[in-house]
C-alpha cells in the first residue's frame, strides 16, 4: 500500500503548520549560494501546498519570514523579499485551480510596499475560495503577536469594553492574529533542529510535535505523508488519561 493509501482520510489533522528550515543548508550542499536555496525551496512550497489541499487539509499554515529573520544580511534579505513578490504573482493560477484562500499573520507594516501591495492583492482575489486556507506566517513571531494582543486588552480594558475580570484563554485567543484560524494539530519542523523558534507559541499547546532531519527544500509530498501517518498513530489525551477517552 502506498504512504498517501495508508492516510485515514476522516482523520486528518484539521491544520497543520510548518516550521520550513533548511533551505541554506541545501544550497550549501550543492555549492549554491543561500539564495538558490530559496529557489529551490519555494518548489517544495507549492508541492506541500497542493498535496494539503487534494488531501482536503482545511489550513496550511507556513513559517515563511520571521522577525528576526530581519536580523540576517541584507543582500539575503533583498532577495527573499523579492522571491516572495515574485512567488505570489506567480502562484495565483495555482491558488484559484486548487480553490485555495491565501492569508497571513505577522507584522505586515514592517514588509515593503511591493511585497504588501502583492500580497493584499492575492488576498483579495483568493478570499472567496473555499477549499484550504493557506496562510503565511511574514515578518511574524509569537511573543510579538502576544505582546500586541496584551497592548489591545490594556487598552479596551482601560477604556471600559472589557472588564479584567474577563481575561482568560478564550479572550486572549481573541486578540491574537490567529483568532480565526483553528489551533494546529500538528506541527512540522524540518532539518532535524528540534526547537520551535518563537512560532504560535500560544496556538501549540496541545499540538502534535514530528521533527523530521529533512531539509525543506527536499521536504516531499511522501515526507508530508509519513508526518500524518506518524500524527495518525498518536494517542491525543489532552491531560486526560487513556481510560478516559475509551
Amino acid at each position: 500500500m502506498t504512504l498517501e493509501g495508508q492516510i485515514n482520510k476522516e482523520r486528518l489533522p484539521r491544520h497543520i503548520a510548518i516550521i520550513m528550515d533548511g533551505n541554506g543548508r541545501w544550497a550549501k550542499g550543492q555549492g549554491k549560494f543561500r539564495v538558490f536555496g530559496h529557489h529551490k525551496g519555494v518548489d517544495t512550497v507549492k508541492e506541500i501546498t497542493e498535496t494539503a489541499a487534494e488531501l482536503g487539509v482545511k489550513y496550511l499554515t507556513l513559517y515563511a519570514f520571521s522577525t528576526e529573520n530581519w536580523n540576517r544580511p541584507k543582500a539575503e534579505v533583498n532577495a527573499l523579499m523579492d522571491l516572495l513578490v515574485k512567488t505570489i504573482k506567480r502562484e495565483m493560477p495555482t491558488l484559484m485551480k486548487n480553490n485555495i484562500r491565501l492569508d497571513a499573520i505577522g507584522n505586515m507594516d514592517s514588509l515593503p510596499s511591493k511585497c504588501l501591495k502583492n500580497l493584499n492583492e492575492a488576498k483579495e482575489l483568493t478570499c472567496n475560495n473555499s477549499g484550504m486556507t493557506l496562510v503565511l506566517a511574514l515578518s511574524y513571531s509569537a511573543k510579538w503577536d502576544i505582546c500586541e494582543a496584551v497592548k489591545k486588552i490594556a487598552s479596551d480594558v482601560q477604556s471600559g469594553a472589557i472588564k479584567k475580570e474577563e481575561i482568560d484563554n478564550n479572550l486572549i485567543t481573541k486578540y491574537l492574529s490567529t483568532h480565526d484560524i483553528p489551533e494546529p494539530e500538528l506541527l512540522i519542523r524540518t532539518s532535524g533542529e528540534l526547537r520551535i523558534s518563537n512560532f504560535l507559541l500560544w496556538e501549540i499547546a496541545y499540538s502534535e510535535l514530528y521533527f523530521t532531519d529533512v531539509l525543506w527544500p527536499d521536504f516531499s509530498s511522501e515526507e508530508l505523508f509519513k508526518a500524518i501517518i506518524d500524527y495518525q498513530n498518536r494517542e491525543r489525551r489532552f491531560g486526560k488519561t487513556s481510560e478516559q477517552l475509551t
